[in-house]
């Protein structure tokens, strides 16, 4: 097994590393570059923190909303065609709840400073404390 640091705490340093030493003494040219890289950097790293997560969360309410099991992108097609069919229509039980929470986990991931994101975050823990069927989100990264 590997020691630690794994590998989202190293890109935690490097991305630190490009904002706290790197990008101060760049030219101003190389310094839109740099911050592009460093949010490059902090993306992998959540990535590699949230991915398995919202990937097996998605993949159990795909289960349930399709009535079997199987890997998710195969889930993810066989929605995809059932919705385009008509089989399945936005009443569907768990439908928008499986598309609301995909959304929100991959916000999570890809825009967590995101305003609008931040504030639906804000109003179902106002709602319902914690709520145990969204998924894991980290907004402070």
């Amino acid at each position: 097994m590997l020691d630690h640091p794994r590998g989202p705490a190293l890109l935690d340093a490097v991305a630190r590393l490009l904002r706290e030493t790197l990008i101060p003494q760049l030219p101003p040219g190389a310094v839109f570059q740099a911050r592009v890289a460093a949010n490059a950097v902090d993306l992998a790293a959540r990535e590699m923190r949230q991915v398995a997560d919202a990937e097996s969360q998605a993949r159990d309410r795909l289960t349930a909303l399709l009535g079997h099991d199987g890997d998710l992108p195969t889930l993810e097609a066989e929605l995809a065609a059932r919705l385009r069919r008509g089989d399945i229509n936005t009443d569907h039980p768990g439908l928008q709840q499986h598309l609301w929470a995909t959304t929100l986990a991959k916000l999570a991931i890809d825009q967590p400073s995101y305003a609008p994101y931040r504030r639906t975050l804000e109003q179902l823990e106002q709602r319902a404390g914690t709520a145990t069927d969204q998924p894991q989100h980290h907004p402070k990264e």
